[in-house]
């Protein structure tokens, strides 16, 4: 080891593998648990070998029941496990939303603070694969309006592999949301990177002209747009929310009020987004400072399309935020 940081070559998935390992080894109470997580290997892949390394007590394949391993997870919670549920995706995760929203949330109000549920649930999120309806909506938005659980969205190698083991900590239930089109991402990560704070968001490209506010899979998308738009003289600014319940508000509104335009970058349904949350939060708190309207860029208001170039289409892309901050700014060519 030298003085120089060592890092290593590693996809999101790898980094994520490593973040169950490494709560696996830590802490004998900590087991994984859903559908096809072990001798399959995760339908994503990301527990591949994992069932091999800790055994069947460990690395628990459940039956095709959402709602039963769901609640078998809150069970084993409060009995004092540290279950981590694998969802394969947020569309299935409707089928566990009873055990979820008024079960896992709600719990230690409903027992006067008697009774924790330090359960984490991860799920696959996001579009961009062609898997259709079915399989590519961004519901995160949807478990951040509900009060007792917080939710994670990790967009980088850094926070793929140490959320877990700060939600692990945590008394109460926390859902990681993982973009689907994330996982083959590869880059550098320190060799000895470990748990990060889930409580704040991040600047990840400082800019003076707007802030692009966003998070998980889109966060790679206007990261891009920066670069471009730096190209013809803008200098945007990158906010990667991180946590979407609690937001951090005070990141956001510090970066409004340095660059005085704000454009949210969200793969949910503009309705009732938390890019709509995160637009009131800024008016609440940075209207005299805004130089103009805050600006969405959401998917269409439709079931995600099959079709690739209908599906690609439907969703945020790079052009679309470039030619919506230029218009904002003011092109300078």
């Amino acid at each position: 080891m030298t003085a120089e940081a060592k890092t290593v070559r590693i996809t999101y998935r790898e980094a994520m593998r490593q973040a169950i390992r490494d709560a696996l080894q830590r802490d004998p109470r900590v087991f994984l648990m859903g559908e096809d997580v072990g001798r399959y290997g995760g339908c994503y892949a990301v527990s591949k070998g994992l069932l091999e390394e800790f055994g069947p007590e460990r690395i628990r394949d459940t039956p095709l029941s959402e709602s039963a391993f769901v609640g078998a997870g809150i069970g084993a919670a409060l009995g004092g496990m540290r279950p981590i549920v694998e969802i394969m995706t947020v569309n299935f995760s409707m089928l566990a939303l009873d055990q979820i929203v008024n079960n896992a949330a709600t719990i230690l109000h409903m027992s006067g603070g008697q009774f924790n549920i330090p359960l984490v649930i991860r799920m696959t999120t996001g579009a961009g694969r062609q898997l259709a309806a079915q399989h590519s909506h961004s519901l995160e938005g949807w478990y951040a309006h509900i009060p007792g659980i917080k939710v994670l969205t990790p967009a980088t190698l850094e926070d793929a592999r140490g959320m877990l083991w700060t939600a692990l900590d945590d008394p109460d239930p926390v859902l990681i949301f993982e973009h689907n089109g994330l996982y083959n991402v590869e880059g550098e990560l320190a060799a000895d990177a470990g748990a990060v704070a889930i409580d704040k968001a991040a600047v990840r490209r400082p800019g003076s002209d707007v802030s692009l506010i966003t998070y998980g899979g889109t966060l790679g998308k206007a990261l891009q747009a920066a670069e471009e738009l730096a190209g013809v003289g803008i200098n945007a600014e990158v906010v990667d929310l991180r946590t979407l319940r609690p937001l951090d508000s005070e990141t956001i509104l510090d970066s409004v009020i340095r660059t005085h335009r704000a454009v949210i970058i969200d793969e949910g349904w503009r309705s009732g987004s938390i890019s709509a949350e995160v637009s009131a939060r800024i008016m609440e708190g940075a209207f005299y400072e805004l130089d103009g309207p805050v600006a969405r860029l959401c998917s269409a208001e439709a079931p995600t399309p099959y079709a690739k170039h209908l599906e690609a289409a439907a969703l945020p892309q790079v052009p679309a935020i470039v030619e919506t901050v230029r218009r904002m700014v003011g092109a300078r060519d």
